[in-house]
């Protein structure tokens, strides 16, 4: 009897059209593929009239209740009131609005603490709100043996003088998960803002915003296979009010005094379409979608747990490798490694040439450049998705082991 708790990866790859090119798609780190219904989706919208929510035809109504749709659907994805989802281009794009308004936090005498585990994208916008303001940077240092972001180091970086903590909830190249409740209890106990990157969570995991903590978290749709659009959600609506209005709209209120750009409705419908997708491993279970949505990211994570496993278990077998990030209960499926005498480059090109995608990392990556292995090539990054299978594991390993 079929176990209704069990992940369907063979169902879950029939949503994937873009699958029928026969490569292996292991470079979730570049966005994951495309679900067919998503597509779809966007090419409806596209064909329909939408314009300016704010007037008074039903092209304006489309358009108003699409960007609705999309607010409530990002915010059941992190467990979020609607009225605190911004939406824009892609979480840097919005973390850049951010932080321009939180001018008020940051400024000579005050500090942001930082940290080496976190993209790029989660960390450019604050430096360059300091730098702008005349704030001070501190950085948290990633543990270059375990991999991981040691969270005693925060008491002595956050303290009186701190405006915002940004930490990332999970590292999109070593899958580490911090634990990010105490790192925001702290920062919550000195009155500094703190902002969750939870990018690299949200496909593999439930987020619960009020769990982590978090002032804010960010996310970008692609992340599970959506359109490219970013969210930036805040816990408490109010805090959006408070904030300078980026908006040229002088009557913006709520999340439209950071959406300085005008809406892509299309995309937003794919956004609500990419989201009712992340419910489906969720076979047989009813109630709202928040509820359906944790379901399924459970059992999705189940399956991954187990896969991710057998990969670095395996990875561990071979001579040459080196494992950076390993499998466990605190991980998401994103992990790099490196080839003893063969650079990152070589590894990703032999993997490309036996039909597997891949990403070399060699620049770019704070955590990859702390523990030293940029200076020798780089290293190899791959990102397990929904479709991933069993085999297509095996392949990779027999690719790698092939290396020597």
């Amino acid at each position: 009897m079929l176990d209704p708790m069990a992940y369907d990866v063979w169902g879950a790859r029939g949503l994937f059209p873009s699958l029928g090119d026969g490569w292996i798609h292991l470079d979730a780190q570049a966005g994951m593929q495309v679900p067919d219904a998503v597509a779809g989706t966007v090419a409806a919208a596209l064909r329909s009239s939408v314009s300016d929510p704010a007037g008074p035809y039903p092209s304006a109504r489309r358009g108003a209740g699409i960007v609705e749709a999309a607010r409530a659907a990002v915010a059941d994805v992190v467990g979020a009131d609607p009225a605190g989802v911004v939406l824009g281009p892609d979480r840097y794009t919005l973390l850049m609005r951010l932080a321009r308004a939180s001018r008020r936090r940051l400024g000579i005498g005050t500090d942001v603490v930082l940290s080496r585990l976190d993209d790029e994208a989660a960390v450019v916008p604050w430096l360059e709100a300091a730098d702008l303001y005349g704030s001070a940077v501190k950085w948290a240092e990633i543990d270059i043996e375990a991999h991981d972001l040691p969270e005693w180091q925060y008491a002595d970086l956050i303290g009186e003088t701190t405006g915002v903590v940004s930490v990332t909830a999970a590292s999109s190249r070593l899958g580490v998960m911090p634990r990010v409740r105490e790192i925001t209890d702290r920062a919550r106990t000195f009155g500094a803002l703190s902002v969750v990157d939870v990018h690299s969570l949200a496909p593999y995991r439930p987020v619960d915003i009020t769990a982590l903590g978090a002032d804010v978290v960010t996310l970008d749709c692609a992340g599970w296979g959506g359109p490219q659009i970013g969210a930036l959600v805040v816990r408490d609506p109010g805090l959006l009010d408070a904030l300078p209005s980026l908006s040229p709209d002088p009557a913006a209120a709520g999340p439209a005094r950071l959406e300085s750009t005008p809406h892509q409705f299309a995309l937003l419908a794919g956004v609500v379409s990419s989201i009712e997708t992340l419910t489906g491993p969720a076979r047989g279970e009813t109630g709202d979608r928040r509820t359906r949505l944790v379901a399924s990211m459970n059992t999705l994570a189940d399956y991954h747990r187990g896969l991710t496993e057998e990969l670095v278990a395996a990875l561990r077998t071979l001579p040459l490798v080196m494992v950076l990030g390993a499998g466990g209960q605190d991980t998401v499926p994103m992990l790099s490694f490196t080839v003893a005498g063969v650079s990152a480059d070589r590894v990703v090109q032999r993997l490309a040439e036996n039909g597997i995608c891949a990403l070399a990392t060699r620049y770019g990556s704070r955590a990859l450049e702390a523990i030293g292995v940029l200076e020798i090539g780089g290293a190899v990054t791959i990102g397990l998705g929904p479709y991933t299978t069993g085999p297509e594991v095996d392949q990779l390993i027999r690719v790698i082991a092939s290396l020597g």
